[in-house]
Formats: C-alpha cells, sequence, structure tokens
C-alpha cells in the first residue's frame, strides 16, 4: 500500500523526499485569459465562468442576507457549539500575537518605534470542491478581525443548486466577514484582485485552492496583489517509534490522505515492524471511510521510510519540512525542539493533527511542498503591516549626525549628508 524505503543512504534521500510535481504552465494561459477577462468586464465575466465551471446561473454573486440570517437555523446546535468553541480557542491562540508598541531610544535623544496596522481589505477563498471547508474561515477570519482589518471579503463556489454550505455562512458571521460571494476558482481570485462592481478590490489574498486557483494567485501577485504564501498540495509526515500506537499512526495518516489523491502522506519508523503493524492498521481502517477511494489513491503516492538513529530521522524530517508533522515518539517534548522545518507540530500519542485541524487553537494554513523550510503558517502578522516610526531631538540629531554624513560621503549621495549638516548649523547657531 505505501512505499517502503529501508535504511536508505544519504544520498537516496532527495529522491525519496521529492513532492510529485505539477507543471502549472498549461495551465497559465487560460488563467490568465481569465483573470484578464474578468479585470475588463467584471461581473459580466465572473457570472460567465460561474455558469462555465459550476454550472449554475447566478442572478446575483452576493448572498442574499436572509440567506444569512437562516444560515444558523440550517445547523444542529452540536455543530453550531463546536465551531464555536473552535472559534475561542483560535481566539485565545491568535489574541497574545499582537504586538504592543515600544518606543525604543537607539542613542540619546533618537527615538524608534515599530506599530502594526490591519491591512485594510483583505480576501478569503474557501474552495469548495468535495467538502465545505467551514473550519478555513474561523483559520482565516478570526486572525483577521483580531488584526484590526476592516474589509474581510469571502469568496466560495456554489453548489449544484447555486447555494452555500451554511456552516460557511455560520462561521463567516460569527468571525465578522464584511462580504460573501458566491463565487469559486480563477474568477474569484481576479474579482478580489481587481475589484468588480459588486466584490470591492482587496489588498491581499488568503486561502487554499486547487491548482487553478494556485495559478490564479501567482499571476495576481505579480501585479502587486499580495498573497498568503506558495501552496501544494496538503501534506503530514508522522514520526513513530516503540513509543507509537500502529492503530493512532495509521489514523493520522488517513486522516491527511482522505483530503484527496494528491494529498502528502510520510511515516518515518524506527523499524519495520512498526511499518507492518502501521500497515496492517492501514488496510482496517481504510475499509471504514466514506473517503476511501480517495485516501487510497493518496497512499498510493505515498513513503514509509525506516531510519533506526533518531538523529538521523530527526535530519531526514528537518529535509523534507512538513507541513504537519506528528511525533509519535519516546521523549517526543524534548525531541521536538530540533525541529527546525515545519508547518504545525503535534507532540506525543495524543495529539493528533485534527484537533489542529480544527479546534486546538493554532492555525491550520501552513506552508506546503517544503516552504516550511523558509515560510510561517498563517498568524495575525498575516493580516497586518508593519510600519516604522522615527523622532529626534535636537540633541539627537547632533548625537548621531557626524555618523550619518560620513556614511552619505562615502557613498557619494551629498544631499542626503547636506540635509543632516544644514540641520546642525541651525543648531549651533542657536548655542
Amino acid at each position: 500500500m505505501i512505499q517502503v524505503f529501508n535504511n536508505p543512504p544519504k544520498a537516496n534521500w532527495a529522491s525519496i523526499l521529492a513532492r510529485p510535481s505539477f507543471d502549472a504552465s498549461m495551465l497559465l494561459p487560460r488563467v490568465q485569459q481569465i483573470i484578464d477577462d474578468v479585470r475588463e468586464n467584471g461581473d459580466e465575466a465572473v457570472l460567465k465562468y460561474t455558469h462555465e465551471f459550476d454550472q449554475v446561473q447566478l442572478q446575483s454573486i452576493a448572498l442574499n442576507e436572509s440567506v444569512k440570517a437562516n444560515a444558523e437555523n440550517a445547523l444542529s446546535n452540536a455543530l453550531k457549539a463546536a465551531i464555536q468553541t473552535a472559534k475561542g480557542n483560535i481566539e485565545k491562540f491568535h489574541l497574545p500575537q499582537l504586538q504592543k508598541m515600544d518606543r525604543i531610544e537607539t542613542m540619546p535623544g533618537v527615538w524608534c518605534w515599530r506599530k502594526s496596522v490591519g491591512i485594510e481589505s483583505v480576501g478569503i477563498y474557501i474552495p469548495g470542491g468535495t467538502a465545505p471547508l467551514f473550519s478555513t474561515v474561523l483559520m482565516l477570519g478570526v486572525p483577521a478581525k483580531i488584526a484590526g482589518c476592516k474589509n474581510i471579503i469571502l469568496c466560495t463556489p456554489p453548489n449544484p443548486e447555486g447555494e452555500i454550505h451554511p456552516a460557511i455562512i455560520f462561521a463567516a458571521s460569527l468571525v465578522g466577514v464584511t462580504h460573501i460571494y458566491t463565487i469559486g476558482g480563477v474568477q474569484a481570485i481576479a474579482a478580489m484582485a481587481y475589484g468588480t462592481a459588486t466584490v470591492p478590490k482587496v489588498n491581499k489574498i488568503f486561502g487554499p485552492g486547487n491548482q487553478y486557483v494556485t495559478a490564479a494567485k501567482q499571476l495576481v501577485q505579480q501585479s502587486g496583489v499580495a498573497i498568503d504564501m506558495p501552496a501544494g498540495p496538503s501534506e503530514v509526515c508522522v514520526w513513530a517509534d516503540a513509543a507509537a500506537i500502529p492503530s493512532f499512526v495509521a489514523a493520522d495518516l488517513l486522516s491527511q490522505a482522505e483530503h484527496g489523491a494528491d494529498s502528502q502522506v510520510l511515516l518515518v519508523a524506527s523499524s519495520e515492524k512498526i511499518v507492518t503493524e502501521v500497515q496492517e492498521a492501514l488496510e482496517e481502517q481504510l475499509k471504514q471511510l466514506s473517503r476511501k477511494d480517495l485516501a487510497a489513491k493518496a497512499l498510493e503516492n505515498s513513503k514509509a521510510v525506516v531510519i533506526e538513529n533518531t538523529n538521523e530521522a530527526l535530519e531526514f524530517i528537518n529535509q523534507y519540512a512538513p507541513e504537519h508533522l506528528i511525533m509519535s515518539i519516546e521523549n517526543a517534548d524534548i525531541v521536538a525542539e530540533k525541529i527546525i522545518n515545519a508547518g504545525s507540530v503535534f507532540i506525543g500519542n495524543y495529539s493528533p493533527e485534527s484537533v489542529g485541524d480544527y479546534a486546538s487553537g493554532t492555525n491550520h494554513t501552513l506552508p506546503t511542498n517544503g516552504y516550511a523550510s523558509a515560510y510561517s503558517g498563517v498568524s495575525v502578522d498575516s493580516f497586518v503591516k508593519k510600519i516604522t516610526f522615527q523622532q529626534l531631538t535636537e540633541r539627537g540629531l547632533v548625537n548621531i549626525g557626524k555618523a550619518v554624513m560620513e556614511m552619505a560621503n562615502a557613498e557619494s549621495l551629498d544631499a542626503h549628508a547636506n540635509a543632516v549638516y544644514i540641520r546642525l548649523k541651525e543648531i549651533e547657531s542657536k548655542m
């Protein structure tokens, strides 16, 4: 079911860890064509592509207020309570991320500080596809609200009846989303990037999506619209040794695999015995899944790697830089301190990835495809811009002026030096 590698030499690690590549170049001309059409023709083009790709003829792309009001009544009390629990935990984790403004006196009379300002208008893309990802509404909407974003625009594709799942609407209302639009795909990204008569233009776009959505985000970024991060298929790495419980490990691998056929699943085990036990548990649990066909396809492209030495296993995992890392090993809390490349880490047998996906409080919008070696997951910081300030007294300029003029003159920037010099002469004249 899973391809197994037994203590592979380091020379082979790169090939084992290589993610399946997808050549987006074939998509780009068509994606750019749709973007250009929406940019030029606005709502008309959006409605046209919604009909073409979603087979829905919408009268309006803006969600009707009555639909918003009825969404809450369409959900069970248990689901609403679960969503509210998740929102509370996400808020608790993200609120402390707001940084207070400290004024620093770098030398007498020279004051510097930095202020976080919420990005005024942000766009949240929530995929439709095979599951309504209302949890992503929480993960993006909560930090956006905490950051102080004034306009939070949400786009999500309609179902065959032209409707949005009520859980998405409920979550959006709960976190303070200001506008909801029934559009998906490339046309949604283009509408948020450039604005239409109905959809406001945003400054930054967040959210996962398929290859077309990912390509659209990359293309609009080239024209000055910020995006959250590069994205690829979701992935998990489970590190298991004798302390692991095989049925738990199998459940974690399957919880990732059921996302879709392109999901990435990697098991790093300290022995062949663990791999065998996990394989057996996988076969048993897979039979019970409603999405077993998707999960089975993902497992076909997945790998198990036996690495007996702990330090080598650690090096292997850091080289992989997984989106999610589950550490089902002895002394996991201690070894976790040595993880330097991962989106989010789940420590011990009782920390499944599912809790981070939904309700523990951490954000599930994370770097994939090895980008965890350089990118962080979404946080309040993702929704703010940080502006620096400085203020000098006369004494401060006297203290720093000579150094500034010396450096400016060395770079042959006479006007820079003169901007300080004329002020120093004026200060000197008053003494």
